[in-house]
């Protein structure tokens, strides 16, 4: 893309955010009243009902770059593709080729570790069968605990058919071990996902951890300082450059009339 018609696309993407500017600290309704275009495609990756992405392209062309997207919501069925359908649309309204990704959670057959993370990899690979995806430059961004699941896909890079440029982390979940040691709803989900806790999963608790598999080299993890679902310390990750949102909350990533929205594409335009 020409370097004016980005930083055009780009201005007025930054202008609209802001005139429509919401209040911090979102809710999980907030985001799932946001308004949203329909995806250009559903497209099936595996044979479950739940193994499918939903792709969305810009409507200028070329994409800026391609995004594999990893909803969140404490890896249980409960949780669908469904809350991160507005920030999917706003990134292709931003320029973005946006490959949004289902998959099977805890609670659904075949779900939780390791076939959720199973179903990722499977997902991320099936880029390589969508025509007119460019996946020269790809980044992987995950919330909450999707966060988890493409922090670790970076880390597993040799088991990607494709290789992503850039892992973001939007209030990821970045260490099973000490998350599953909380006491909230979300942290509380964790053994359940897991398998049981750590003294009776200790090996699926280390395979499941990105820090023990070594970070992709450009891994970015995005956090608010008021969030009381992922705390802050979910955000110091060895080897991940952090970012903090002051006045940010768990779901302010996932809204995109927000600051944190903002700061997310000021990072996707740093390496796109």
């Amino acid at each position: 893309m020409k370097p004016f018609i980005r930083f055009v696309q780009l201005a007025l993407c930054y202008s609209l955010v802001t005139a429509a500017s919401a209040a911090e600290n979102v809710t999980f309704a907030d985001v799932l009243a946001v308004p949203y275009n329909q995806p250009n495609a559903t497209i099936s990756y595996g044979a479950d009902q739940f193994q499918f992405g939903q792709l969305w392209l810009p409507t200028t062309s070329p994409a800026r770059a391609s995004l594999v997207l990893i909803h969140g919501g404490c890896w249980l069925n409960q949780f669908d593709i469904t809350y991160s359908n507005g920030l999917s649309s706003a990134l292709a309204d931003a320029g973005f080729a946006v490959w949004s990704l289902e998959y099977r959670r805890t609670g659904d057959e075949g779900g939780a570790w390791p076939g959720t993370f199973e179903d990722i990899i499977a997902g991320i690979n099936s880029l390589n069968d969508i025509a007119g995806i460019d996946t020269e430059n790809l980044a992987l961004l995950g919330h909450s605990a999707g966060g988890h699941l493409a922090l670790l896909a970076g880390a597993r890079s040799e088991l990607l058919a494709v290789q992503p440029d850039l892992i973001i982390g939007l209030a990821a979940i970045s260490d099973v071990v000490s998350y599953a040691a909380g006491s909230n709803t979300c942290q509380a989900a964790t053994p359940l996902f897991m398998g049981g806790d750590v003294s009776e999963q200790a090996q699926a608790y280390f395979d499941a951890n990105p820090s023990n598999h070594g970070l992709h080299e450009n891994t970015v993890l995005l956090q608010g300082n008021i969030d009381e679902i992922v705390p802050l310390s979910q955000a110091t990750l060895p080897g991940a450059r952090t970012i903090i949102s002051v006045g940010a909350s768990h779901f302010d990533w996932a809204h995109p009339n927000t600051p944190a929205y903002r700061r997310l594409l000021e990072v996707l335009d740093e390496h796109f």
